[in-house]
């Protein structure tokens, strides 16, 4: 048997700048407090599920303040992309939004190649104290980027990797709301779209599960609504809906058991090699203060940087596209 360890799991901490055309102080000063809790704790290392940024798909900057943020901690972090780091997840129409349109949002190559630049691969997987863990960012199934080859050929070599005796997963977007089965979401369709928005296409849903029963994961870590879930048990696999470590939770009216509170997640590996997972609640839960610009996917024409509170502004990069 091994010794008992810790490992440490969060999500969606969405650290902004003043220096943008909007930012929310809330969200910094709630992850601010969730990052000296993480840092007290005696954990072999941080593993974090994305939207490390308000608007890093745009903003260089924010990748250099999320990695100096993260380079505070004692430990190492091992990170997965967000949408709002890289763009979101593939799509070729344009969905009922009328304040964003989805085809010029989705998530490119360039981005994905200058967020590993900072961060490492958007997909990995490796050997810890008789564990293994995975990360992965599903937003480019169908994309057709290099990065969805990798992303597939990681999956379906894991079978064939050394086994742990547990085996952790994490991406940043829900694989299904429900249920597996549930059917592929409409995004033209206004009562279908928030469910298209935060999971997985159903082509690529099935495809994912499949490979990740075969790699025998007995955890997957999901963000992105920024709602805590009950576990939910899907053919062995404990899957953890994970509240936000700073931003506002979405869809919290959908159930009454919302989880909408800000926090982490504390991972002890008993000498059983057991995994036990449990919420962390954030020491400050502050409510929204001094919030200005827009929420949402404003376009780059619909920016205006002369309302940042700091100076000199942000000059979106040249990296988007």
């Amino acid at each position: 048997m091994t010794a008992k360890w810790t490992f440490l799991h969060v999500n969606d901490s969405h650290m902004g700048t003043a220096r943008s055309y909007r930012f929310r102080p809330a969200i910094n000063r709630r992850w601010a407090a969730i990052r000296k809790q993480l840092a007290s704790v005696d954990a072999d290392f941080l593993i974090h599920g994305g939207d490390l940024t308000r608007d890093g798909d745009s903003h260089e900057f924010e990748y250099q303040q999320a990695r100096d943020d993260l380079q505070q901690l004692p430990f190492p972090a091992f990170v997965i992309p967000g949408n709002m780091d890289v763009g979101n997840k593939f799509t070729a129409r344009r969905g009922v939004k009328r304040d964003w349109d989805d085809r010029t949002l989705i998530v490119t190559n360039s981005r994905l190649e200058l967020f590993a630049s900072y961060f490492g691969p958007s997909e990995w997987t490796f050997l810890h104290r008789g564990v293994r863990f995975t990360g992965f960012f599903a937003g480019v199934a169908g994309s057709g980027l290099p990065q969805e080859e990798r992303f597939w050929r990681l999956l379906e070599r894991l079978p064939e990797l050394p086994p742990g005796k547990r085996h952790v997963a994490m991406m940043h977007y829900w694989p299904f709301m429900e249920s597996l089965d549930e059917p592929e979401w409409d995004i033209t369709c206004a009562e279908q779209y928030d469910n298209w928005y935060f999971s997985i296409d159903r082509p690529h849903r099935l495809r994912l599960w499949e490979l990740l029963r075969a790699a025998r994961v007995d955890i997957l870590f999901c963000g992105h609504v920024h709602t805590g879930r009950p576990v939910q048990v899907v053919d062995g696999i404990r899957i953890y809906r994970t509240p936000a470590a700073g931003n506002t939770a979405q869809l919290n009216e959908r159930w009454a058991d919302a989880e909408t509170r800000f926090g982490f997640h504390r991972c002890d590996v008993t000498d059983g090699d057991e995994i036990e997972v449990n919420f962390v609640l954030g020491a400050d839960q502050c409510e929204e203060f001094g919030t200005f610009g827009p929420w949402g996917h404003p376009s780059l024409e619909e920016r205006d940087y002369s309302v940042a509170q700091e100076q000199p502004p942000l000059v979106p990069d040249s990296h988007r596209t």
